[in-house]
C-alpha cells in the first residue's frame, strides 16, 4: 500500500490542545478510514485522549461517517461540538 497523506485541520478545543491549527500526517498501513485515524491521533498526541468522541470529521469539506475511507492529499477537519445560545 503507498503512503497515504493527509493534511489535518484542528479546529477550537482541539486546536488548543495540540497549539497547532494544521499538521502533513504520513499515516501508517491499516489507517485508512475516519475511526482508524481518531485512534491513530490519540496515540500521537495523548492530550487528545478521550477528547475525539464527540468530535465531527470532515474530509475535503465534507462531513464524513466513521467508516470514510481517507486518500492520499485529502484534507481532514477535526471539528469539537459549538457550544452556543
Amino acid at each position: 500500500m503507498p503512503d497515504v497523506n493527509v493534511r489535518m485541520l484542528y479546529f477550537a478545543a482541539v486546536r488548543d490542545a495540540l497549539g497547532v491549527d494544521t499538521e502533513e500526517l504520513e499515516l501508517p498501513a491499516g489507517v485508512d478510514t475516519v475511526a482508524a485515524l481518531s485512534s491513530h491521533l490519540e496515540r500521537l498526541h495523548p492530550g487528545l485522549s478521550g477528547k475525539l468522541v464527540a468530535v465531527r470529521f470532515a474530509i475535503n469539506e465534507e462531513f464524513a461517517a466513521a467508516s470514510a475511507t481517507l486518500h492520499a492529499g485529502d484534507t481532514v477537519a477535526v471539528i469539537p461540538p459549538v457550544a452556543g445560545g
